[in-house]
């Protein structure tokens, strides 16, 4: 039986302040969502519009980490992405679990 599984790299958002100014992270959410709050330097760009155009959007050379509200998002989005060839990293639990310092 063939695995056609891509390896999943994942980091708890309660485990990224440390990183915040040092990556590139998106936001998947819907406008309406980011604008109740999020983390500093994260870029809005709403899931079904990362996953039609991905190429417009993401450079294949860099790595991007991905968040949402509550991990769900983020980590079908993430599969999506890596089947398609970009490196990315699923921020699991989402702003809805954020106990940290870097809201924006």
């Amino acid at each position: 039986m063939f695995n056609f599984s891509i390896n999943e790299r994942t980091i708890d958002i309660n485990e990224i302040d440390e990183l915040i100014g040092e990556i590139n992270l998106i936001d998947i959410r819907e406008p309406h969502e980011f604008k109740c709050g999020t983390l500093r330097t994260a870029k809005n760009i709403p899931m079904d519009t990362l996953l039609n155009n991905p190429d417009k959007y993401l450079d294949k050379d860099k790595k991007y980490y991905i968040m949402c509200r509550a991990g769900r998002r983020s980590a079908i989005t993430c599969r999506e992405l890596k089947y398609k060839g970009f490196d990315v990293v699923d921020v699991t639990s989402g702003m809805a679990f954020y106990e940290g310092n870097e809201r924006a």
